[in-house]
């Protein structure tokens, strides 16, 4: 009778769990010594592409991730985890944002102030000057000021100055560009991505972006052991890809993970899920 009993059970608990997620409480550790890195990009309550998701759903995730437990840590912790093997609570999570749109400023801000979570967003400063010149507006100068001013736990990083591009199919970034009838020097490709790195850097640390502007998120996710190298030349100490995973101590600064939180078809519950699904899997290798 008790093993007929289970089947439905088990069923019952499963629905409750995916479409009532509110009344499942797991505070349990996850993992401990690792820390969860989420990426975002727009937040946007009118547009749709497959980066951007509603004010309510990004509220929504951060709430049921709350609820599950985690902590939300800060740049500055991070940083520390990373180079002096500083401690982080269990169940850590950095929440970060890449291409600097001003839907940060007027939809994920306020909710990541009134929820008092720390963040980090990835800056493409030629934008800067000229926030409504892009497609989709970007952060300005006083937008930014404005934020570090009320909640210094709110950090802005390198996106690259002018290289958040393609040229010809392939990313600026990491590949030479032709001029005029030729193909640049290997020295004329270095000194472009030095000199775009710390005209990035120089814009941010003007605006006090953060405490040191030594962190950098790959355009388009694309980089080579050259990039690397070049960036630390410029004063770059940590890097961001859009490889998923999880941070560890043991990961190459300057090849973290992420895992992707900002897309539609993620559910508010869903981001524990994926979180869950790949500290099991980093488990297993």
């Amino acid at each position: 009778m008790i093993r007929k009993m289970w089947k439905p059970l088990v069923l019952m608990i499963a629905v409750t769990a995916n479409f009532f997620p509110n009344l499942v409480q797991a505070n349990d550790t996850i993992y401990s010594n690792q820390v969860t890195v989420l990426v975002y990009h727009h937040i946007d309550d009118e547009q749709q592409s497959g980066v951007t998701i509603s004010t309510k759903l990004f509220s929504d995730q951060l709430r049921a991730l709350k609820r599950k437990g985690y902590q939300f840590i800060t740049m500055d912790q991070f940083k520390r985890f990373m180079s002096k093997g500083a401690s982080v609570p269990d169940n850590a999570v950095l929440v970060t944002f890449d291409d600097g749109y001003r839907s940060f400023y007027t939809n994920a801000y306020p909710v990541l102030k009134r929820m008092d979570i720390p963040a980090v967003n990835f800056v493409i400063t030629k934008d800067l000057d000229d926030p409504l010149h892009s497609s989709i507006p970007s952060l300005s100068n006083e937008e930014i000021a404005q934020i570090r001013r009320e909640d210094p736990d709110i950090e802005f990083q390198a996106h690259s100055d002018s290289l958040h591009a393609m040229k010809d199919g392939k990313p600026m970034l990491t590949n030479k560009m032709m001029r005029g009838e030729r193909i640049e020097t290997d020295a004329e490709f270095e000194q472009r991505v030095l000199d775009d790195t710390t005209k990035c850097i120089r814009k941010l640390s003007d605006l006090k972006g953060a405490k040191a502007v030594d962190a950098y998120a790959y355009p388009f996710g694309s980089y080579d052991d050259q990039t690397m190298e070049l960036l630390k030349q410029a004063g770059i100490q940590y890097s961001f890809t859009t490889k998923t995973g999880m941070a560890s101590r043991h990961t190459d600064p300057m090849q973290i993970p992420r895992i992707n939180a900002g897309s539609p078809y993620v559910r508010a519950h869903s981001v524990n899920n994926l979180i869950r699904h790949q500290v099991e899997l980093e488990a297993i290798n």
